[in-house]
């Protein structure tokens, strides 16, 4: 799969290194930023209780 996308970028070494960082960061961005604070409250861990 890394492959594939490896080949599919345009450019030279140094460009497609930049565009792979550049696809990372937005991955994350998309994930920090949308799919986690949409996920999180459908997870039951918002109950957490502490025993002593």
């Amino acid at each position: 799969m890394y492959a594939w996308i490896w080949r599919q970028l345009p450019g030279p070494v140094p460009v497609k290194a930049l565009l792979a960082l550049l696809l990372v960061a937005a991955v994350v961005a998309l994930l920090l930023f949308v799919v986690f604070p949409w996920v999180e409250p459908r997870l039951p861990f918002s109950d957490v209780t502490t025993a002593r």
